[in-house]
């Protein structure tokens, strides 16, 4: 109900016609508007899971080729620091680190200088399918 001001004695007949008007609906959202609301949210939810796994699955991936790389790093300097002349061919050794298991392939190769030998370094999954990383030094004949 209107309120009147003390100096009027009563409401206006604008006020009158507005008490006997029903009340206008008050305004929501549609089931449409909620759907489409709902939809973007899930989208956003899905990109943001698909970004996590990812950063996850890759930070996986990069530990282990970190560990792969220190194994051929390993290696090739126990191979100086040690003086190796290793013998040409290929031989295959176990070099897990971190508690991933990691198979060393190592393949020497004479070079022009017969001083020299060319030695690579392939670090691959347990299986020997996949290489994780690849490195190639060379080992001199010290006098």
């Amino acid at each position: 109900m209107t309120r009147c001001s003390p100096r009027s004695r009563g409401p206006t007949p604008a006020a009158r016609e507005r008490e006997r008007a029903p009340a206008p609906c008050a305004r929501g959202f549609t089931l449409i508007e909620v759907l489409v609301a709902m939809t973007i949210a899930a989208v956003a939810l899905m990109t943001a899971i698909r970004a996590t796994t990812s950063l996850a699955v890759n930070a996986t991936e990069l530990r282990t080729r970190t560990l792969a790389q220190w194994s051929a790093e390993n290696r090739l300097a126990q191979i100086r620091v040690a003086r190796e002349w290793p013998n040409l061919g290929r031989r295959q050794f176990d070099c897990s680190q971190g508690g991933i298991a990691l198979l060393c392939r190592e393949d020497v190769f004479q070079t022009p200088n017969p001083q020299f030998r060319r030695v690579e370094i392939s670090v691959l999954d347990e299986q020997a399918s996949f290489r994780y990383a690849r490195l190639v030094g060379f080992s001199t004949r010290q006098p």
